[in-house]
């Protein structure tokens, strides 16, 4: 595809890397020189500088051409012009970051009018990342394939965990809910898990299942924890205005601290069920004072990662259910873990996810054949869901006969309105959606997962 990318921001380069090497004709725009050329070297990618939105940049940068404009500034204003400025010209498809509450609910009615294919709010992603990890206690992370259907979930296997020490082919046997444990990190190592593999402390587990089944199995693991019902942030601007909503809007109890007196003042006003405290959430005196340690779940959502990781390491030494960690930095974020931070949320993260998901889906209408796909483990790990729309040689074949590349595991089968959690005797069959969890990267049929 071609693909141009406007904005080289934290996401724009994520984005950019996640892309790069799988074959796209990519050109990326910049009004910073050093910033572009730097990039150029690093990806092979061609590269314009200049302002974005401008149609003279935009005819340098071939956009008449693009499959696909992605606008990722910091400026919605701009973002958006430039994607009319593309269209006009002649891309195909573009997509826009759009921060700005307001005019995201425009765009949601004018998408057509404004030719936008796809806006992304991280702010809100985040937000809607975090409820679900409250929502669902036990959970690291959840994505959902096959329209809802099936769920690929992590979770950490802590001390004096039922799972220790069994080996993948025991855990099978004596549960009555079937999963597939698809993935494992351990430490800084990614492991595709074959049936004897043990599981120890710490490990970080990633399964599918059926999505009515989940808590079945949560619960045959003893994994089901009491629901969360009093939560603190700390830090609002819009990731906390939009996560405090969801909560107070679901009956949770939310108290929010930010230490601005205008902000405080004005999420009081758009938040009335929601205890807002004017204060730095980073004094352990007023934290005390505001109760953490009565808390169920504590989320650092401060703009100062550092800040964000020692509130953090505070509430888990105060015994909180589920501390959620808000962090920019790449390299602070694969430090988490040493530091038992656990539960990470990280908005660039979500959405580079999102809009390679979408360029996934779309490459699906020229002709490749996966229609959804998830990065894992720091991006290390894929989960692909695949079509099975055209006439293959392994059709019809039980797995167990099959041979599957090193590193890649069949995840789930859904067949009409039917998932089958595999083993290897199921087979696949025309018309079948298969989810596949792989280490390699660029697979774009479901034919690259067998030799």
């Amino acid at each position: 595809m071609e693909i141009v990318i406007i904005g080289l921001g934290r996401i724009g380069r994520i984005i950019l890397r996640s892309l790069s090497g799988e074959g796209h004709d990519i050109t990326i725009i910049d009004e910073d020189k050093a910033k572009v050329e730097q990039l150029i070297e690093k990806h092979d990618v061609s590269g314009v500088i200049g302002n974005g939105a401008s149609m003279d940049i935009q005819k340098e940068a071939n956009v008449k051409h693009a499959d696909l404009v992605i606008a990722l500034t910091r400026s919605d204003e701009l973002n958006i012009l430039a994607c009319l400025v593309a269209k006009k010209i002649g891309a195909k498809n573009t997509v826009a970051r759009v921060r700005n509450p307001g005019y995201r609910r425009q765009i949601e009615v004018m998408k057509d009018e404004l030719g936008i294919a796809m806006v992304v709010n991280p702010e809100r992603e985040t937000a809607n990342e975090i409820f679900n990890l409250i929502n669902l206690p036990s959970v690291a992370q959840i994505e959902r394939f096959a329209k809802g259907k099936v769920s690929l979930v992590e979770i950490v296997v802590e001390k004096d965990s039922s799972l220790i020490g069994e080996t993948l082919i025991s855990l099978g046997k004596r549960l009555s809910t079937k999963v597939l444990i698809c993935a494992v990190q351990r430490g800084g190592e990614v492991i595709i898990p074959s049936g004897n593999f043990v599981i120890e402390e710490g490990d970080k587990i990633h399964f599918t299942s059926e999505a009515k089944a989940l808590g079945d199995f949560l619960n045959e693991v003893n994994l089901v924890k009491s629901p969360l019902k009093n939560i603190m942030i700390v830090g609002g601007g819009r990731v906390g205005y939009y996560l405090a909503d969801s909560l107070s809007n679901k009956k949770y109890a939310v108290k929010l601290i930010v230490n601005d007196r205008y902000e405080a003042e004005e999420l009081a006003e758009l938040l009335p069920k929601v205890t807002v405290i004017l204060g730095d959430g980073a004094q352990h005196e007023l934290l005390i004072e505001e109760g953490i340690e009565a808390m169920d779940a504590f989320v650092a959502l401060t703009d100062t990662d550092e800040e964000n990781m020692i509130v953090s390491m505070f509430a888990n030494k105060k015994n909180v259910k589920k501390t959620i960690t808000l962090i920019k930095s790449e390299d602070l974020y694969d430090m988490l873990d040493e530091l038992n931070i656990r539960n990470k949320v990280s908005p660039k993260h979500i959405v580079a996810s999102r809009v390679t998901g979408y360029i996934r889906a779309l490459m699906n209408s020229r002709g490749s054949n996966v229609l959804n796909m998830y990065q894992l483990v720091n991006n290390k790990v894929e989960a692909l869901e695949f079509a099975a729309k055209k006439q293959s040689s392994f059709y019809d074949k039980p797995l167990k006969e099959m041979r599957i590349k090193k590193n890649c595991l069949i995840a789930c089968i859904i067949r009409k309105n039917e998932v089958v959690i595999p083993n290897g005797d199921d087979c696949i069959k025309l018309g079948d959606n298969v989810v596949v969890v792989t280490t390699h990267k660029s697979f774009d049929d479901l034919a690259d997962v067998f030799e």
